[in-house]
This record gives structure tokens, C-alpha cells and sequence, in this order.
């Protein structure tokens, strides 16, 4: 046992320190190397800037050991040392193993000089170890203000279809995995709006959202997170959008239709924003509600593409599959849904009606025989002969002149 006489005073203890100093860092950089395979797999100059940083902490533990009260931020200093790719492409579980190495190295080396020394080391390093998480909290924090800034920006991209040549890299930055279809969700923000059950949803079933608040109102971009079914089978969208309803607040929540890709997604924000703003319209409109199944409100409300929508879908279809279709579905719908009276004023029999009714069905998927689906196919055929009435008066003075 050292006779504490025999023991070195202070000074001549920091002495040797600073006289080791190069030594220890040489003697941790090879503990590095052998017992941390990721620091290994580190390209040089990360490894030299690793090195920067071990050096930079054993100068600041022998300045800090002189004299604890002078440099109280000493500790916080070190990661100065630290270029900025560094603390990003270093996580906080391997500097506090850097820590650890550089702390048993000095350790073993210090052994038997002075107890002080030891214990100082020890709780020096404690310090820089929360000064590293100090660090790397300041740092996760500004990324997620600027990440949520990004995300703000992006949405609001594909809300107004602005869509430019910098969006994929947009995109790409706020760690979108998503290559599969796309689709928005539009709703009421909460009053105690908690993005991170968003979030923990998401994660649940497997899918990628982007997020953005604009007032009262909440844009939900969902996209799912890989093209492969998977053997379970995969959700619709719908399916989707009801996991999501009780986290929006109340009110009407509109799912746009499904795109291929998310640069296409301002064709089903356009829906939903356009859906969500007649949802009222529809007095028993379930929640979700689809965009599609808004059709004739946006019509009414004057929105292009329901318009064309429902032209494309319902009446160019029947156009050209049959006009007898057309017919009976006008005399149908005409007669407050009678097959008895639709018959009488076509002069067919009831069941040739039922008959023609089913062949609607099969060629635009719509049944005339339900109310809201009544609806739907009524404002089709209005806007289609209206379209049809205009193409052929500009037709007819096209050839008169």
C-alpha cells in the first residue's frame, strides 16, 4: 500500500498530466479502434475529427483538475472540437461509449497517483457525459423545428399543387419511406392537438403521414410505406382514415381518392379540400367520408373536377355502352325510382327495367336503386347532357360558318 506520504502533490501531479497528455490520447485512440467496431468502420477523417475530440477532452479534464471553479462550461467546450457532420453522423449511444473508453484508459493510467485524481476524473466525467446529451438534445430539438418546418412546407406544396423540382428531395429529407399509393385526409384540428398519436398510429399500421395544421383545420398526406401486399392483405385507405377519425377533432373528415405517388398528391388534397368544404351538404355524410361520394355537392359548389368526374365515370360510359341505358335510367330516376311508372313510359315490362338497371351497375359500378347513389347518377346525367347539348350547338355553327 502507498504511504500517502511518498504521494505526489498537486502540481507536480499536473505535471505529469500535461506530459502524458499526447500519450493518453494515442492509448484511447487504439482502445477505440480495437473495441468499438463502428469506430473502425469510420472513414479517416471522421476517425481524425474522433481523435480531435478525445484530445480536446483529456486537455480540458488536466485544465479543469488545476482548477474545477474556474472553467465551469469547460466540459460543454469539448464538442467545439467536433465538426458538424460529426455530431450528425455520431449518436449519442456511441460518444457516451467514446466517453466510457477514454475515461478506462485514463483511469488505468492514473491508478496509484492520487486519490483526488481519480474521483475528479470520475466526476468529470459525468459532466461531460451530460454535457454530450445537453449537446445532442440542442441539437435533436433544432432538427425538429426545422424538420416541422419542412413538413409545414411540403404539405403545403401539395395543397396548392405548386409542386416544383426541389419537392422529392423535400421529401426525402423528412425520412419518407413511402413508395407505394398516396392519399389526404382532411379534417378539424383537435383542441389538444398531439402530432406524436399521429405519429405512434402511423407507425401501427405500417404507413407514412406528413402532417400539417392550417388553422382549424387538419391535412392528413398518407402514403403507404411499401408497394409489397402484405400476406395478412392491406387496408384500404378507408380502412386507414377510421383508425385515424377519433384523433381529429369533430366535424367532417373527407379522404381524398388514391394517387400512385406522393408528387401526385395534390390531385387528392384538391378532392378532400374540395369534399370537406360541402360536407355539410350531406346531412347523414358518414366520418370518413370519401371525396368521390361528394360528387354532386362539389358539383353544385362549381368544382371542375367533380364535374368532369362524374361526366367521365357515369355518363360518357352508358353513352357509349347503350343509349337504351341512358334512357331508362333517365325515365328511372324521373319517376321517383317506380319501376311500374318507368316501364309504363318506355313501354317495356317491369323486368326488362330491373334488367337494365343491373346493366348500369355492372358498367359504372353505381346502383340507381339507393338514394345518395340516385343522386349521384342524376347530377351525372345532367352534366352530361348539358355538355353533350353544348358540344352540339358548337358543332352545328361550326358547319354553318
Amino acid at each position: 500500500m502507498t504511504d500517502e506520504a511518498t504521494l505526489p502533490d498537486k502540481a507536480e501531479t499536473l505535471a505529469w498530466l500535461r506530459r502524458v497528455s499526447g500519450d493518453l490520447a494515442t492509448a484511447t485512440i487504439k482502445r477505440l479502434e480495437s473495441s468499438l467496431p463502428w469506430y473502425a468502420d469510420m472513414p479517416p477523417a471522421r476517425r481524425s475529427a474522433v481523435g480531435l475530440v478525445a484530445q480536446a477532452g483529456i486537455s480540458s479534464f488536466i485544465d479543469w483538475y488545476d482548477d474545477p471553479n474556474a472553467t465551469p462550461w469547460i466540459a460543454a467546450d469539448i464538442f467545439a472540437a467536433a465538426p458538424r457532420e460529426l455530431l450528425r453522423s455520431v449518436s449519442l449511444t456511441q460518444t457516451l461509449q467514446l466517453i466510457r473508453v477514454t475515461v478506462a484508459v485514463t483511469e488505468e493510467r492514473v491508478a496509484g497517483r492520487r486519490d483526488d485524481l481519480r474521483e475528479s476524473m470520475l466526476l468529470y466525467s459525468r459532466e461531460v457525459a451530460f454535457a454530450a446529451a445537453d449537446v445532442y438534445a440542442r441539437a435533436a430539438e433544432a432538427r425538429g423545428l426545422w424538420d416541422a418546418r419542412l413538413e409545414a412546407l411540403v404539405v403545403d406544396s401539395i395543397l396548392t399543387g405548386e409542386a416544383d423540382e426541389e419537392l422529392p428531395s423535400r421529401i426525402a429529407a423528412l425520412g419518407w419511406h413511402g413508395h407505394g399509393e398516396v392519399a389526404v385526409l382532411v379534417g378539424t384540428t383537435p383542441p389538444q392537438f398531439d402530432v406524436d398519436q399521429f405519429r405512434r398510429i402511423a407507425r401501427k399500421l405500417g404507413v407514412d403521414v406528413l402532417i400539417g395544421v392550417q388553422g382549424s383545420r387538419l391535412v392528413l398526406v398518407i402514403g403507404r410505406a411499401t408497394t409489397e401486399v402484405p400476406p395478412e392483405g392491406e387496408l384500404s385507405f378507408t380502412e386507414i382514415a377510421n383508425h385515424f377519425e377519433a384523433a381529429f377533432g369533430p366535424g367532417h373528415l373527407v379522404l381524398g381518392p388514391a394517387v400512385n405517388a406522393l408528387v401526385e398528391a395534390s390531385q387528392s388534397a384538391r378532392a378532400a379540400l374540395a369534399g370537406f368544404a360541402v360536407a355539410s351538404a350531406w346531412r347523414n355524410a358518414p366520418r370518413p367520408v370519401e371525396a368521390d361520394d361528394l360528387l354532386p355537392e362539389r358539383a353544385l359548389a362549381g368544382d371542375a373536377v367533380a364535374k368532369a368526374t362524374l361526366v367521365d365515370r357515369i355518363y360518357r360510359p352508358l353513352q357509349a355502352h347503350s343509349t337504351d341505358l341512358v334512357l331508362t335510367l333517365w325515365a328511372y330516376l324521373d319517376n321517383g325510382r317506380s319501376l311500374e311508372a318507368t316501364a309504363r313510359e318506355l313501354f317495356v315490362h317491369p323486368n326488362t327495367v330491373r334488367y337494365r338497371l343491373k346493366r348500369v351497375s355492372d358498367v359504372i359500378g353505381w346502383d340507381a336503386t339507393g338514394p345518395r347513389e340516385a343522386l349521384i347518377l342524376q347530377t351525372a346525367l345532367i352534366l352530361g347532357s348539358i355538355g353533350s347539348e353544348v358540344s352540339r350547338r358548337r358543332s352545328t355553327q361550326a358547319r354553318r360558318s
